[in-house]
């Protein structure tokens, strides 16, 4: 199905070479955008990443449930979660619409 996934090395390296910069700088980029990502989505409850996506906590009700091995009722608390979004734009780049 899939190719090979990029490596962080190998994205490092491709923003290295497309920016003009070095790899030391690329990686301080790449931490920087990721721990930004982390502090603004636990801090304001969503991260946008422009032309990509956004990262959103969201919470989820408590529900009943179902333990797999023995199918007993088992009750699942509520908890908060974080999801990605993926931009209609980004989106429809990977996987064109039916036209």
């Amino acid at each position: 199905m899939a190719g090979k996934v990029m490596t962080k090395a190998q994205l490092v390296s491709l923003i290295a070479d497309k920016a003009d910069i070095t790899k030391a700088a690329a990686n301080q980029i790449l931490e920087i955008i990721a721990a930004t990502a982390v502090v603004e989505t636990k801090k304001n409850g969503q991260f946008i990443i422009p032309g990509i996506g956004k990262l959103v906590k969201s919470h989820r009700k408590a529900r009943m449930g179902r333990n797999p091995q023995t199918g007993a009722a088992i009750k699942i608390p509520a908890k908060t979660v974080v999801k990605f979004r993926v931009a209609k734009a980004c989106k429809d780049a990977v996987v064109p619409g039916k036209k």
